[in-house]
């Protein structure tokens, strides 16, 4: 019994630690998630469907209009195509 738990308790420790150790050798810390609201995953849906890539003028538009920043509107269009292949 007391392997058992031991054994879970360092798989568990090794994880987190692991993670920790990341971070802190980085010096800095992950950017929090983008929540995008409906409105937004709508209008970029929409745009998807029209064009799979964006220029630099039409995402510095989107980005504006959507109040987000070119980088997210760049990440959330090849985080789509990569959902797309997946799918394919």
């Amino acid at each position: 019994a007391d392997e058992s738990s031991g054994y879970e308790s360092e798989s568990a420790g090794g994880e987190g630690a692991g993670a920790a150790a990341a971070d802190g050798t980085r010096g800095r810390q992950r950017r929090a998630r983008t929540a995008f609201t409906s409105e937004q995953v709508c209008r970029l849906e929409k745009t998807f469907q029209r064009q799979k890539y964006l220029g630099a003028t039409e995402r510095r538009k989107l980005a504006a209009a959507l109040q987000l920043s070119e980088i997210q509107i760049k990440t959330w269009f090849q985080n789509r195509r990569m959902k797309l292949k997946r799918q394919i």
